[in-house]
């Protein structure tokens, strides 16, 4: 039995009544509000192409449409990438940008995120960039630059309200991970170490590196630790990297994600913030822990 689900971003939506009514009408269905002018689900359309339908009639306007089994549909794990993700930003680039060499930094992440470099070859050449950089520098970036994406502690302490695990899964470094992890709420944070020589990075990330592979392989084994199958598992990432466990989860959530990531995605969200998985797993707004 499916649900298709309408969400548009909190900060800027462009749901309204009018164009959740045109979808019903072209899927059929039964609408029910989650958020009103937020997010909406309309329950067993009818029609055998409903998201393309809905997509068809949203057209230019900033409103997702996903299309959810309901199922298992409000999910027990959930495993999160950070950077991009429950941050806006790539920690490594920011880093970068200290020693005046974000733009050749950038330009190899940008790359490794599409999936055109190896991520670890492409990790070891951008950490080598870094070589030098002070701690004290790192504690002020992490302090100054890292924001926390729209939505992000609503969605983990909701999650853990209704007895879900939450892990952060990153690429990116203990240095922010473990600091943002705690404040964000997750029980667990996984990501790479960066090598000091006293106070100054070495320019060397310990091994074995944190990859795609780190990434579906915590997934399933949470999984397996809980006796859950993984359709009650929600994976959700923005990167390359990101894709082995997106593919695998009950709902793999591709979010503001690269194009050829968003393309193999069972769900993209472009438009909506880090509160559309809950709406994807049926939570309505009295429910959200905010």
């Amino acid at each position: 039995m499916p649900v298709l689900c309408l969400i548009a971003n909190p900060a800027d939506s462009d749901l309204d009544p009018a164009l959740a009514a045109a979808v019903v009408k072209a899927t059929g269905g039964e609408l029910n509000w989650l958020n009103h002018a937020i997010a909406c689900e309309i329950i067993e359309p009818k029609s055998t192409d409903a998201l393309a339908r809905a997509r068809e009639i949203i057209g230019n306007r900033r409103v997702d449409a996903a299309l959810v089994p309901t199922e298992d549909r409000r999910k027990q794990i959930l495993v999160a990438d950070m950077d991009s993700t429950m941050i806006n930003e790539e920690c490594i680039d920011e880093l970068a940008a200290a020693l005046g060499i974000k733009d050749q930094v950038a330009e190899i992440t940008d790359r490794a995120m599409r999936g055109e470099l190896d991520f670890g070859q492409a990790l070891d050449t951008r950490v080598a960039l870094l070589k030098g950089l002070e701690r004290k520098v790192i504690e002020e970036i992490r302090r100054e630059q890292i924001t926390l994406a729209p939505g992000g502690r609503a969605l983990i302490q909701t999650m853990k309200e209704y007895g879900a695990y939450t892990a952060l899964v990153s690429g990116g470094f203990t240095f922010f991970a473990d600091y943002f992890g705690k404040r964000i709420g997750f029980h667990e944070a996984i990501a790479n170490v960066l090598e000091f020589d006293g106070d100054a990075l070495t320019g060397t990330v310990a091994k074995p590196i944190v990859d795609k592979n780190t990434k579906r392989e915590r997934l399933t084994a949470l999984a397996a630790e809980r006796n859950l199958p993984l359709s009650q598992t929600i994976a959700v990432g923005d990167g390359a990297n990101d894709l082995d466990m997106i593919r695998i989860a009950g709902f793999g959530v591709a979010l503001h994600a690269k194009p050829a990531v968003a393309a193999e995605a069972g769900i993209r969200i472009d438009h909506g913030d880090l509160t559309a998985l809950l709406y994807l797993q049926g939570y309505s707004d009295e429910e959200i822990v905010r």
